[in-house]
C-alpha cells in the first residue's frame, strides 16, 4: 500500500537544538546516511503523543523517508557525539556514537525538549571498524524492550519507530538494515564525561556540566556546589535505576559507562533480557565471558561505574566530596531495592528480618530455577488462612519442604502486620507483572519481520506490554513458562 505524500515544504516539527550549541569538541556534524528503499516495520503511537506528532503525518511516505535518514526536516542539525567509556572494565578513549546520529531535539506540545536520534544511520567519524548500521533483529529487540520497560514503570529512552530496508548487513550472517528512531531527554552518558577528563581537558568537562545543570537539573544551579549534588543526583538516579532492574529480574547485558544515562534511564539496549528460571548468576550477553555483568553483578558494577564518572568530575570537586558523594550509592540502592521487594512480597511495613526472609526466598528458587515473572505474579494468591497447602506455589520448587517452611515463616509475617488477603492481591498484583518481553518473545516476532514482513505480533507485543501489570484476554501464551526451544536463544554485543 502505498502512503500519502506530505508537501515538501511540510514540517510538523519544532526543534531547538541545545546540545548542538556546545562547542564543536562535543560532536561532529553530518548527514545520515540514506536508507535504501525504506518501509515502515513498527510504529509508536504514545511515543508520537509525546512530541505532538499527528497521526496522519506518522501514515506518509515524509514519516519514513525522516526516520530513515534519507530526508532531514527542517530545523534538526544532524551530529554525532563523542564519549569514551570504560568497556568491560577497560578504559577506551574514544568511542561516540559509531552509528547512531542526533537529528536534534523537538519541542513538545508542553515545551519538553526531547531528542530525536536515529540508531543506525550510517558511518560517522566514532564508528571504528564498523559499518553504522543496525539491523532490523536488534532494532526490534530495542524497540520492544524499551516500550516494555517504559509500561512496568521503569526510567527508559523510548522509541518512535523502526525502519527497515532490504539492504545487506554483514554481522555473524548477512542480515537486513533497519533504523531505529530513539528518544530521550538527552543522550549525555558517563563516558560523555570521561572523554575530557582523559584528554585533560578542564574546559570542555566543565562546560559539559553545566550544560548538563542548566538543561536537565537547573534545580541544583542554586545548591551551595552545584557540581557535587550533580554527582550526587547522578548517584541516586542511577541507584533507583538498577533497582528497579532487579525488581523485574532485567538484565542489562552491556553496563559500559558508555552506556549508562546521566539522567538515571535505561539505554542501550543490546544483549539484554528478563529471567526465566531465577538464577542469580545468570548472564544474558553470550560475548560476557567472564560474567562480568551477570545480574547478581549489576548492583556493584552500577557502583564501579558511578565511580568512573566520579573520577572523571574530579576537576570540577575535591576528592572527599566526591567520594561523600559516591558513598550515598549504597544506602540510595538498599532503600529502593528493599521498597520494591516489600511490594513485590505484599508487605506494607518494615521489618528488620524482611531480607533475610526475601534472601532465603530467592535461595530456594535459585536451587529450583523457579521462574521469575511467573512465582512472583502467583504468590499473590497465597493463602494465608490455617491449613492452606498453597500446593500451586509449593509445586514450582523442587525442595517443597523447605518452601513449606518458608512459607510458614511469610505467613506469620503477614499476620504481624494484620494482612488481609484480599487487599494483599490487589497491591501485589500492581508490583508483580504478568507479563515481561521474554527472549523468545522478541525472537518469534523478529522471525515473522524478517520471514515475510509479517510485523502483526510486533504490534501484538508492544499493546500488551503497555500494561503488564493486566492479564489480557487471549494472551495466555505471553504469560507462561517459556518454549523448550528459548533455551538456545543466544544473543551477543551483536544483538
Amino acid at each position: 500500500m502505498s502512503l500519502p505524500r506530505q508537501r515538501p515544504d511540510a514540517t510538523p516539527f519544532e526543534f531547538d537544538n541545545s546540545f548542538g550549541r556546545l562547542p564543536g569538541a562535543f560532536y561532529t556534524r553530518l548527514r545520515p546516511t540514506p536508507l535504501p528503499d525504506p518501509y515502515l516495520v513498527a510504529f509508536n503511537p504514545a511515543a508520537a503523543e509525546l512530541i505532538g506528532l499527528d497521526p496522519a503525518y506518522c501514515a506518509t511516505r515524509e514519516f519514513v523517508e525522516v526516520f530513515s535518514g534519507n530526508r532531514v526536516p527542517q530545523g534538526a542539525d544532524p551530529l554525532a557525539a563523542i564519549y569514551a567509556g570504560h568497556q568491560f572494565g577497560t578504559f577506551v578513549p574514544q568511542l561516540g556514537d559509531g552509528r547512531a546520529i542526533l537529528l536534534g531535539e523537538v519541542r513538545a506540545p508542553d515545551r519538553r525538549r526531547w531528542d530525536l536520534q536515529l540508531k543506525g544511520a550510517g558511518r560517522t567519524p566514532y564508528s571504528r571498524m564498523g559499518d553504522g548500521r543496525a539491523v532490523l533483529r536488534s532494532s526490534i529487540r530495542e524497540f520492544l524492550c524499551s516500550e516494555a520497560m517504559h509500561g512496568l514503570g521503569i526510567p527508559t529512552t523510548r522509541a518512535l519507530a523502526v525502519t527497515g530496508s532490504d539492504a545487506p548487513v554483514v554481522r555473524e550472517t548477512v542480515e537486513s538494515a533497519a533504523v531505529l528512531t530513539r528518544m530521550a531527554p538527552s543522550h549525555v552518558r558517563f563516558g560523555s564525561f570521561e572523554v575530557f577528563f582523559h584528554r585533560g581537558q578542564e574546559d570542555e568537562l566543565r562546560t559539559l556540566a553545566d550544560y548538563v545543570l542548566r538543561e536537565h537539573f537547573p534545580e541544583l544551579l542554586s545548591a551551595e556546589k552545584p557540581y557535587v549534588s550533580l554527582l550526587s543526583e547522578i548517584v541516586y538516579r542511577t541507584a533507583e535505576l538498577v533497582a528497579h532492574w532487579q525488581a523485574v529480574g532485567f538484565c542489562h547485558g552491556v553496563m559500559n559507562t558508555d552506556n549508562m544515562s546521566v539522567l538515571g534511564l535505561t539505554i542501550d539496549y543490546g544483549p539484554f533480557g528478563f529471567l526465566d528460571g531465577f538464577d542469580w548468576n545468570h548472564v544474558c550477553n553470550h560475548s560476557d565471558d567472564g560474567g562480568r555483568y551477570a545480574y547478581n553483578m549489576q548492583p556493584k558494577v552500577a557502583h564501579w561505574n558511578l565511580y568512573c564518572l566520579g573520577q572523571a568530575l574530579l576537576p570540577l570537586m575535591e576528592m572527599e566530596e566526591a567520594e561523600a558523594a559516591l558513598q550515598r550509592y549504597e544506602p540510595a540502592f538498599d532503600t529502593a531495592y528493599a521498597m520494591q521487594m516489600r511490594a513485590k512480597l505484599g508487605l506494607q511495613t518494615a521489618e528488620d528480618g524482611d531480607a533475610k526472609l526475601l534472601e532465603r526466598l530467592l535461595g530456594l528458587m535459585h536451587s529450583s530455577r523457579t521462574d521469575f515473572t511467573i512465582f512472583f505474579r502467583s504468590l499473590a494468591l497465597f493463602d494465608s488462612a490455617p491449613g492452606a497447602d498453597n500446593r500451586g506455589l509449593r509445586d514450582q520448587f523442587t525442595e517443597r519442604e523447605a518452601f513449606d517452611a518458608w512459607a510458614l515463616e511469610y505467613k506469620a509475617r503477614l499476620a504481624r502486620e494484620g494482612s488481609v488477603d484480599a487487599a494483599r492481591r490487589d497491591r501485589m498484583d500492581l508490583a508483580n507483572p504478568v507479563y515481561v518481553l521474554r527472549n523468545w518473545m522478541a525472537e518469534e516476532a523478529i522471525a515473522k519481520a524478517r520471514d515475510g514482513r509479517d510485523y502483526s505480533m510486533i504490534a501484538e507485543l508492544q499493546q500488551l506490554l503497555s500494561d503488564p501489570y493486566t492479564e489480557q484476554p487471549g494472551m495466555q501464551r505471553y504469560s507462561g513458562l517459556p518454549p523448550g526451544w528459548a533455551g538456545a536463544i543466544s544473543v551477543s554485543c551483536s544483538s
